[in-house]
């Protein structure tokens, strides 16, 4: 009893603590009268104190600032002895000039414990049409140091209007309603090993986790974008910490970049490409932002008719790593070709069909001779092939097998990344079969390949060319569209240093592979796993990594800022859920990957996936014009719905539009879609649903049942 008293006791102290802490975060700072150096237009004000400090950053149509007086940035440098010390304002005076649009702020032999070193930070704040441009140069001469990582620019204590969430990029989009409550409720596990108690972190790297250089806080009107206009693609962290006002409450928000100099004595460092705009309209306005910037370099050519028209993909597993056969080459024209015309689908994107099996032998790829060797695997491609249907050749664009020829009897071991000590990096895959042994302790060891090596580049070259040589219709590689996990060690100088620029080389090398294998076949494509700007710009086709259909998951950000870019949900695999999920997949414009019970198993295992999935596929082959490929994405540009428990997104074409329309409530929903300019043609629906609007009309009702789902057709 006792126990129970003081448990409930603790309860409530921990709850009076978040009452206040709560109460503290609605308080506002008032910074105006304080001296400093003012930017304006009729967009935005900036004002940096005497200090160096953010004073104001107002959207000057709203007349809310953003800032608090805080500072704008750290610096972290290492010696030999000691791995990481701060820097920041705190312990420095800069001196601080204003020269037209332009304000300087520089700091001499910066201080650290009250030691002068040998270093110089310099950051400008420039004003450019509507948004902050900020630019920093780090100089470094202290003997024995390295300058590892700049924070900047910062805005600190962050006043958010309410109602404001957070958007992010990570896997093509996501959208939070509480930022601070994102950023606090971490998971425990990384908190071991980080200094929660002077703040909490969210991680988010582009391009890895985060598929585009930016984020923003965003509100039904107005919003505050961030973004890193970076054609180097270096790795970046979209910096967003929560600090204490008081011991345990973390509720004073921070958002910026960290970038990372690794500046070593002699060593100047620039960067200037760091945005912050304060706009006006919806969050779409954030995707205009971004994509006129991207215009400026991107490079993305129209990909072929057969995959503006495919719907998706069977992903199978031929044999997995562990030696089980799971289909074999003959079932490809045979059930697989079965299981996919069931459903709609006539592509395989066909996983371990070498004779080592899926994830492992990396990268020989020895043609299965049980089976009957090459001829057996090109007469079933081409057999699939001959009913109507597509193969997609799968190669691991990374991973190099330490069991494997190449790594044990060639060059493997000189063309993989290596840690700061010069040891290799392992990667483990633990697939099991149904006991234990296996995927836990008999695991496959992988060391990665080091993308910038000649040998390894032109080895993904000759994958492609056998691929054709098979007849398969595309190309696609594992694993290349994102910064490196494990990047390369530089050991040559006086500290060792990572190799950040990961991206850019597999940006590079599919780009290097798109060129060659055009020239040869403008049929043949090309695709590849994780969803990034810089890569999928030179793919026909992207397999996304994550989850697309989380309550917070938004790939609409993506697919508006990037309507040409064809790329797949993922994690439906069995029976569970399927009208929530496969709606969602029809509702954002995706494409299926049916990899039923994690590859191992195919369509027919899962009937009720199955028959949903053959409805939600005949209405996308009805209308494939709008909803595959050769539609764009308009979300709601160009409409209204009355309802906000009815979601609706659009797609263009020419003089048509579609509108997709759906509900998650359980009690269902009612509605009106109003389209002005256009005239209702027609409409295919799934489940609960009933459409009342005459031709011609402008105006569509909708009554919907939880998870029913109508494709309004409205032409000008």
């Amino acid at each position: 009893m006792k126990k129970t008293l003081k448990s409930i006791i603790a309860l409530l102290v921990c709850a009076a603590s978040f009452i206040g802490c709560t109460q503290q975060t609605n308080q506002t700072v008032t910074t105006d009268t304080e001296a400093g150096f003012v930017l304006s237009d009729n967009n935005i004000e900036v004002k940096v104190g005497e200090d160096g400090s953010l004073l104001v950053l107002r959207n000057n149509e709203t007349g809310h600032n953003y800032a608090s007086g805080a500072g704008m940035w750290r610096l972290f440098y290492n010696t030999h002895e000691e791995k990481e010390m701060q820097i920041d304002g705190t312990e420095n005076t800069p001196a601080v000039s204003q020269e037209g649009n332009i304000i300087t702020i520089a700091y001499k032999d910066l201080m650290h414990r009250g030691k002068a070193l040998k270093m110089d930070l310099t950051l400008t704040v420039a004003l450019e049409d509507g948004s902050v441009r900020f630019g920093s140069t780090v100089s470094n001469n202290e003997p024995g140091t390295i300058i590892r990582e700049l924070q900047y620019p910062l805005v600190g204590d962050m006043k958010l209007p309410a109602g404001h969430k957070l958007l992010t990029t990570h896997t093509g989009g996501q959208l939070h309603n509480d930022a601070i409550d994102l950023i606090v409720n971490v998971n425990p596990k990384t908190l071991y090993m980080k200094p929660d108690q002077y703040f909490r972190q969210y991680d988010l790297q582009y391009p890895r986790h985060a598929a585009s250089n930016c984020y923003a806080f965003v509100g039904e009107a107005d919003g505050l974008y961030f973004g890193s206009h970076d054609q180097s693609l270096q790795q970046t962290w979209h910096g967003l910490r929560a600090y204490p006002s008081a011991p345990g409450c973390f509720d004073r928000l921070e958002a910026g970049f960290y970038r990372y100099p690794n500046a070593m004595c002699g060593d100047t460092w620039s960067n200037n490409t760091s945005i912050l705009r304060p706009y006006m309209g919806s969050w779409t306005e954030t995707s205009h932002i971004y994509r006129d910037w991207m215009n400026t370099w991107w490079d993305k050519q129209d990909v072929p008719q057969w995959v503006k028209e495919m719907n998706g993909w069977q992903r199978i597993i031929f044999k997995h790593q562990y030696g089980e056969y799971l289909r074999k080459y003959t079932d490809l024209p045979g059930r697989i070709n079965d299981c996919g015309k069931s459903v709609g689908c006539n592509t395989v994107l066909a996983f371990g069909w070498w004779s080592d099996g899926m994830d492992n032998g990396y990268p020989n790829y020895y043609i299965d001779e049980t089976q009957g060797g090459e001829e057996a695997w090109k007469q079933a491609i081409a057999d699939y092939r001959a009913q109507d249907n597509r193969l997609v050749l799968y190669y691991n664009g990374r991973l190099v097998d330490r069991e494997s020829d190449w790594y044990m009897h060639g060059n493997g071991k000189n063309a993989v990344n290596r840690d700061n000590t010069g040891a290799e990096f392992a990667e483990h895959y633990k697939f099991t079969a149904e006991g234990t042994a296996v995927g836990y302790y008999d695991t496959r060891t992988f060391s990665i390949a080091n993308m910038a090596n000649r040998e390894w580049r032109d080895m993904l070259l000759d994958w492609a060319d056998r691929a054709m040589a098979y007849g398969a219709d595309a190309v696609f590689y594992d694993q290349l569209g994102v910064a490196e996990e494990f990047p390369n060690w530089d050991r040559s100088r006086e500290f060792p240093v990572q190799d950040l620029y990961t991206g850019r080389y597999k940006a590079e090398a599919l780009k290097e592979i798109r060129d060659h294998i055009k020239a040869i076949n403008p049929e043949f494509c090309l695709g590849t796993e994780w969803l990034s700007d810089c890569t999928s710009q030179f793919c026909d086709f992207v397999h996304i990594v994550e989850f697309t259909a989380e309550p917070y998951s938004f790939p609409e950000w993506f697919k508006y800022t990037f309507p040409e870019v064809i790329w797949s949900d993922r994690c439906l695999r069995d029976d569970t859920d399927v009208e929530r999920r496969a709606n969602n997949t029809l509702l954002k414009g995706l494409v299926n990957d049916i990899e039923i019970y994690r590859c191992r198993g195919l369509i027919d295992e899962t009937p009720h996936y199955q028959s949903y999935l053959a409805q939600i596929n005949a209405i996308r082959s009805k209308y494939p014009e709008l909803l595959l490929g050769a539609g764009r994405f308009v979300h709601m540009d160009g409409f209204t719905c009355s309802s906000d428990d009815i979601i609706a997104r659009g797609y263009a074409n020419g003089n048509r539009l579609a509108i997709v329309a759906t509900t998650l409530k359980a009690e269902g929903a009612s509605g009106k879609i109003t389209v002005p300019g256009y005239k209702f043609v027609e409409n295919s629906s799934i489940g609960n649903v009933k459409v009342s609007a005459s031709t011609g009309s402008s105006v569509a009702k909708l009554t919907l049942g939880q998870n029913g789902i109508t494709v309004l057709i409205f032409e000008k």
